[in-house]
């Protein structure tokens, strides 16, 4: 690790070097990349330069202690060494964190898919919560929420939604919802008060780009068909809606949601990008990794990640085995705190697989 960090810190005062020679500004673009690299190793080079400074504070008062200060002295050497060790210990964990592989999506926006699960009609009404949820957490974050597709149950609840969550770092904090939630409740609609278990799975991929998914033109089959659902004369005269098959995997996008044949082309094919990129990472991911770190990365999705128990007024997550007890508040988008736990859970599975 500290081979690294000298390393590190060595090709940062070489970028120092680089960027103040004269003849690099008329190289604009070598410049741009030479500073936006300098950038990038700043926070790391100035995290170790601060360990190394209270490495040198602590010999220093070691030395002191050496010797055999008056008791008074010695009393205050003590209390600053004790500081001056825990400060260090502090910065050495920022360190490893910061030389932690960082996620190549982590400030892209998401593409988030619910899917209603078991129970029926209280399965589409559950998936409608979620949309919900998560639409006032995008809110509350300063996000943009677009719907893509939709297909409602006849209870004003979703069989299926896809919407986008346009924002800097959306897709970092809600990559932790992927899986299958569930949820306890008594229905309105039963008399005897029995309590109904049902469950919903939620979907979030990463933004991808043309330059980033590639897909042919001879790949892809585009049928055009009219919209289902409210929308009036245009919705049912005019076929606006798209459905995008790629061939080579059978995946197929569909956006029906705007009036635009031309837009809802488009924000088919960013699902469809989306899906094609998760799916080569997911095999990737496979290919490189043992099967401990499978287990750990892909695997949550197939498995029951949350529940939702009305009747005790509490929302469990089963990773980490967090309970919290307002529910309310979890439904209104207020998910930070699950969030951050779950990072905080993520960083040190991530610490802990660097050390075998």
């Amino acid at each position: 690790m500290f081979d690294r960090l000298e390393t590190i810190e060595k090709r940062y005062e070489e970028l120092n070097e680089l960027i103040a020679q004269p003849e690099l500004s008329s190289h604009p673009s070598r410049l741009q990349a030479l500073a936006q690299e300098q950038a990038n190793l700043e926070g790391i080079v100035t995290k170790y330069r601060h360990y190394k400074a209270l490495a040198k504070a602590i010999q220093e008062t070691q030395d002191m202690l050496d010797e055999k200060l008056e008791p008074a002295l010695a009393s205050l050497a003590k209390e600053e060494l004790s500081s001056l060790k825990k400060r260090q210990q502090d910065v050495l964990q920022d360190l490893k964190l910061a030389l932690l592989p960082k996620d190549v999506h982590e400030a892209k926006s998401a593409i988030v898919e619910i899917r209603a699960g078991t129970g029926g009609d209280e399965a589409s009404l559950f998936a409608a919560d979620l949309f919900r949820m998560y639409s006032r957490y995008a809110q509350l974050k300063g996000w943009q929420v677009e719907v893509i597709d939709c297909s409602e149950s006849d209870v004003s609840g979703f069989k299926e939604i896809i919407f986008e969550v346009n924002g800097k770092g959306a897709y970092s904090r809600l990559k932790h919802e992927r899986g299958v939630h569930r949820v306890q409740r008594v229905p309105t609609t039963e008399a005897s008060g029995r309590i109904h278990t049902s469950t919903a799975t939620v979907a979030v991929l990463p933004e991808a780009k043309e330059i980033e998914v590639e897909i042919s033109p001879d790949d892809i089959k585009i049928d055009f068909f009219r919209s289902g659902g409210a929308g009036g004369q245009n919705v049912n005269k005019v076929a606006t809606a798209v459905r995008i098959t790629h061939l080579p995997t059978g995946m197929v996008a569909t956006c029906q949601d705007e009036r635009s044949q031309l837009k809802n082309r488009t924000k088919a094919m960013a699902v469809l990008r989306a899906r094609l990129l998760d799916r080569e990472q997911s095999k990737q991911f496979q290919e490189i990794t043992d099967e401990r770190r499978s287990q750990i990365g892909s695997g949550e999705r197939a498995e029951k990640i949350r529940t939702y128990n009305f009747p005790q007024d509490r929302v469990t997550d089963h990773r980490i085995n967090l309970t919290l007890h307002n529910l309310p508040r979890v439904l209104s988008g207020e998910i930070d705190e699950l969030i951050d736990a779950l990072s905080a859970n993520e960083q040190a599975r991530q610490l802990e697989a660097s050390l075998l």
